[in-house]
């Protein structure tokens, strides 16, 4: 009897070694075929997790006899350190191929020309109106602005037109509502300023911005275009001292040497009031196809502030006087550039803008 119970317990014994040797061939094969550490980690968890199959080994000792358990829990710890050791050789091994992997696909082939970034470049009205603010921002003015949708009583009737005058028919305006439109010209800007003053002096401004009249389209006509204003108010103003600011501007923005004429006009809110001509920068005032042989160009209109203007927004025309003057952005941009076609500034044709590209 005795020897049918060691027999029994050698058999069982051998099971038990036969079962860890049986789980070292499997966690150590399948280590060594992991393609990825991703399946790396999952036999990790299978082999070597609180649930895993070394684990389940080691829970076994509690059922052994008592002189069994050091031999068999010496037996799993060499099993536990042998899938450890391999576990850990597979991943040294799966993370450097996985770098190299990632750096043959992020490889950059320096020998390749590189590509052209393309850079943008600013509008040629903008150019033309940086360059008038920067001008006048150098004479002491400062910049105004107003909003393009505009009351009538500042875009007419601050600036002396009634709704009865006939220069309403001039404007060909875009009326939202009776009393709400799209301004026709910067002069409102003007009238806003001459409000926000309230009687107080000097008042030295430009207003630049987009303004909208009722207008076919064509080469040299616009419903939207760009105006930059002009308003100065103080004491002792006079046309002299409109006529030196319009030179002084004509020569910075069209060459030294240009000559300026002032030729008798009517604008509602100016008295006197004048169209200002330039000596033609191509020709040097010769004649040429640009001035169409008279050696002059007209850019803009101007004249002494309306004595009732000033009235209207609070100061003393007895005690003050001023001058204004309006100038078409395209219009200067036009002869500054020799662009023939007022329509190339709202194209967005590429091929024009880049023209005006300086990194180029």
């Amino acid at each position: 009897m005795r020897s049918c119970l060691t027999g029994t317990f050698l058999f069982e014994r051998g099971k038990r070694m036969d079962k860890i040797q049986q789980v070292q061939e499997e966690a150590l094969q399948a280590i060594n075929g992991a393609s990825n550490l991703q399946d790396l980690e999952q036999l990790r968890i299978t082999y070597l997790g609180k649930k895993g199959s070394v684990q389940a080994l080691m829970q076994e000792m509690k059922s052994l006899p008592k002189e069994e358990k050091p031999a068999f829990g010496q037996k799993v710890n060499v099993l536990k350190q042998l899938v450890t050791d391999a576990f850990d050789q597979k991943q040294v091994e799966l993370s450097s191929g996985a770098i190299h992997a990632q750096l043959e696909a992020e490889k950059i082939d320096i020998t390749l020309s590189g590509r052209k970034k393309e850079i943008g470049t600013i509008h040629p009205l903008y150019l033309v109106q940086q360059e008038l603010e920067d001008l006048f921002l150098g004479m002491g003015y400062k910049i105004a602005e107003g909003p393009e949708v505009e009351l009538d009583y500042y875009n007419f009737e601050l600036a002396n037109i009634p709704h009865d005058h006939p220069a309403r028919d001039m404007q060909d305006t875009f009326y939202i509502d009776p009393n709400t439109l799209l301004r026709t010209h910067t002069t409102a800007m003007q009238m806003r300023e001459l409000e926000k003053a309230k009687g107080q002096l000097p008042i030295k401004l430009i207003c630049p911005g987009k303004v909208y009249r009722r207008d076919d389209d064509d080469a040299t006509h616009s419903h939207q275009f760009m105006q930059c204003e002009g308003l100065v108010v103080g004491e002792k103003i006079t046309l002299a001292d409109l006529k030196g600011t319009l030179t002084y501007m004509a020569n910075a923005m069209f060459g030294e040497g240009r000559t300026v004429r002032f030729r008798p006009s009517y604008f509602p809110f100016t008295e006197p009031s004048v169209e200002v001509d330039v000596s033609c920068p191509f020709c040097n005032g010769k004649g040429c196809s640009v001035c169409k042989g008279s050696g002059w160009i007209e850019i803009l209109g101007a004249g002494m502030v309306h004595p009732h203007v000033l009235e209207m927004n609070g100061f003393d025309p007895e005690k003050c006087s001023g001058f204004a003057f309006g100038v078409g952005l395209e219009r200067v941009a036009m002869l500054k550039y020799g662009i023939d076609d007022i329509r190339n500034f709202y194209t967005n044709d590429m091929r024009f803008l880049k023209m005006f590209n300086r990194f180029d």
